[in-house]
């Protein structure tokens, strides 16, 4: 039995896509077990640069099958569209399919998502904007339609009706917006429901089977444990559960199964949207992080809050995750910076000091990051693919990493190539 798991262990955007490439390599199968596109997992491969949203990162690698599992909420438009730019670069999309059980993102979830995040007085989430979140409202309700309805022209009118009769009622009352018209939406959605039944397959039975047979089975998650719906700062977070134990309801596979759990953290801390961040950093060097970092949005283009390494937060997710294997990446844009500063314990408003992360955000926004200082380099990392080949220092920063979560970091990442890469022990 050969199972792995990738997920973000801070708030998104930790490389993630670029880890799950590299596996995907040797796997049979990659699947995308949560959230929706409004993920944004970027992939360079040489001059190539793949900004994937909704399909498995793994897409452009395995030689077997990639799967969208029934966790994920689907946006079909947004997955034409992402299936038809990989074929105009003459890359293969036979192989990717979809749960038939996953729920599908409407337009009336669009506008909902919209409306919210633009209402004044309201709570701005900083969502995407995707529909996301009203999505999975839909599915917990017990009211969403799911990618198998669009087969069954009945079921489809039916549920559509009945949804627009709550929404066009909150458009037009509520939100002062126009109605949307059940016509239009059910005869778009049909026919895309015929041009994805080739696509749309039952994946859980499968899925089972295959990790019975020892097949290389790799689960990709989006977002990331301080955007879990449970863990992460609340409200600030996404709608689904990105950490290693959504595989087992967003994929349909038992926690028995997994195997090897690896956490992916950044050198140092960003976030993307509203929410409590202690250790960023509003001056120059943040400002030299996210230039240095590129830290921008992939899915939005917003400009990612940069800051140093929280290992506060990271122990939390680690803990939450059960994460065996951890990853750093972007180590190449913390060289020059000196001296380096890691987040070891918190100091309360009461002046208590603490190592573990709070439930209340409110209270987050007022602790105080209490630093461990760390010499830095000045050597240009980019080209190490050794552990041995790194400066002192930068071993130093890697090693009390380890010694503070007590958990081996098995790959650092010292680029944005699928090749700038330190593996230091092979997990397939």
């Amino acid at each position: 039995m050969s199972t792995y798991v990738v997920v973000g262990l801070q708030y998104g955007d930790e490389g993630k896509g670029k880890i799950t490439d590299v596996l995907s390599a040797k796997s049979d199968y990659v699947v995308r077990f949560q959230g929706g596109d409004n993920a944004g997992h970027t992939v360079y491969v040489g001059d190539e640069k793949f900004v994937l949203h909704l399909l498995p990162s793994g897409v452009l690698q395995c030689k077997g099958k990639c799967i969208i599992a029934n966790g994920v909420v689907v946006n079909p438009k947004a997955f034409m569209r992402e299936i038809g730019q990989l074929e105009s670069k003459g890359m293969r999309t036979d192989h990717v399919y979809i749960s038939r059980r996953a729920h599908v993102i409407m337009p009336y979830h669009i506008a909902l998502d919209t409306y919210r995040e633009e209402e004044k007085g309201g709570t701005e989430i900083g969502t995407t904007k995707k529909g996301i979140g009203p999505c999975y409202e839909d599915k917990i309700a017990r009211v969403g339609i799911r990618m198998v309805d669009l087969l069954n022209p009945e079921v489809l009118r039916e549920k559509i009706e009945k949804n627009l009769r709550v929404k066009n009622s909150l458009f037009e009352k509520y939100f002062e917006k126009p109605t949307m018209d059940l016509d239009e939406i059910y005869n778009e959605f049909l026919e895309i429901g015929q041009q994805l039944k080739h696509r749309i397959v039952d994946t859980e039975v499968e899925l089972n089977e295959a990790i019975k047979q020892g097949k290389n089975v790799l689960f990709e998650g989006a977002q990331a444990l301080m955007l879990d719906i449970d863990f992460g700062t609340y409200p600030y977070v996404t709608s689904s559960s990105p950490t290693t134990g959504g595989v087992c309801s967003g994929a349909g596979v038992p926690p028995t199964a997994l195997q090897n759990l690896i956490g992916v953290s950044k050198a140092y801390t960003t976030r993307v949207g509203n929410g409590p961040f202690p250790s960023e950093l509003n001056d120059e060097l943040g400002e030299q992080m996210r230039k240095v970092g590129n830290e921008f949005g992939a899915t939005t283009g917003r400009p990612r809050r940069c800051g140093w390494l929280d290992l506060v937060s990271l122990k939390h997710a680690c803990m939450i995750n059960g994460i065996n294997n951890l990853v750093i990446t972007k180590l190449d844009v913390l060289t020059g910076i000196k001296p380096l500063k890691i987040v070891t314990h918190y100091r309360t408003e009461d002046g208590k000091i603490i190592d573990y992360f709070t439930s209340s955000t409110t209270k987050l926004y007022h602790y105080e990051p209490i630093y461990k200082e760390l010499e830095g380099w000045d050597e240009d990392i980019s080209h190490a693919r050794s552990y041995d080949e790194l400066p002192r220092n930068a071993k130093a920063y890697i090693e009390f990493i380890e010694e503070y979560l007590g958990i081996n970091v098995y790959l650092v990442s010292v680029g944005p190539e699928r090749s700038q890469n330190i593996i230091r022990k092979e997990l397939f």
